[in-house]
C-alpha cells in the first residue's frame, strides 16, 4: 500500500470514510465521521480504501506520535502481564515428592511432585504480583485505599515465607512486610 499523508480520505469497511489526522511508523490515525474520533489502523491494512490521497512528506513518514508510543506500550504491558517469569527451583529439590500424610492411619496419604508443588507456589506469588501492579494502576482507587489493600498482599506474602527454601535464588523470594529491601 501506498504511504499516504496527513489529510487524505480513506474509507474503512467498518468505520466508514474518514481522513488521516496523523501519521506514526506503522499506524495512521484516522478521523472517522461515523466514530466521531479517532481511530488507529495500520499502515498495512488491506481493506482500508484510498478516496483521496496527499503525498506524505518525509517529516510525516519520520515522525512517532503519541498514539503510537500509547499503543505500543499498551501491546507491550498486555503481552508482558500474562507472562510468567521461569523461577528455579533449589537443586536439592528435584525430582522430589511432597508427602501429605493424614493423621488417620486408615487413610492414604497424598503424594505430589515437588516441582508440580513448586509451579503452583510460583504462579500464587505472579498472579499477586499482577494483582499489586493492578492496584497501584487503578485510577479510581485512592493513596489511602491502595496502601489498605497493599497491607493485606503483603500479609499474604508473609504467610508465604514458609515455601522460600524451595526457591533456588533468594531474590524470587516471598518477602512479607518484617524484610525490608
Amino acid at each position: 500500500m501506498q504511504q499516504l499523508g496527513i489529510g487524505s480520505r480513506v474509507e474503512h469497511p467498518h468505520f466508514g470514510k474518514g481522513v488521516i489526522v496523523d501519521i506514526g511508523s506503522e499506524f495512521y490515525t484516522i478521523w472517522f465521521k461515523t466514530q466521531n474520533g479517532t481511530k488507529s489502523i495500520g499502515k498495512e491494512y488491506a481493506d482500508l480504501k484510498i478516496i483521496e490521497a496527499t503525498t506524505a512528506t518525509s517529516a510525516e513518514n519520520n515522525t512517532t506520535s503519541l498514539a503510537d508510543i500509547e499503543l505500543a506500550l499498551n501491546n507491550i504491558l498486555d503481552q508482558r502481564l500474562h507472562e510468567f517469569q521461569l523461577v528455579p527451583m533449589a537443586n536439592k529439590w528435584n525430582n522430589g515428592t511432597l508427602i501429605l500424610q493424614p493423621n488417620d492411619a486408615s487413610m492414604q496419604p497424598k503424594e505430589i511432585p515437588i516441582e508440580t508443588f513448586f509451579h503452583k507456589i510460583v504462579m500464587v506469588r505472579d498472579r499477586l504480583r499482577l494483582i499489586e501492579q493492578k492496584i497501584n494502576s487503578n485510577k479510581t482507587l485512592t493513596d489511602e485505599e491502595k496502601i489498605d489493600i497493599q497491607q493485606y498482599i503483603t500479609a499474604v506474602y508473609g504467610s508465604l515465607t514458609t515455601f522460600n527454601v524451595l526457591f533456588k535464588e533468594t531474590h524470587h523470594q516471598f518477602k512479607g512486610s518484617g524484610n525490608k529491601e
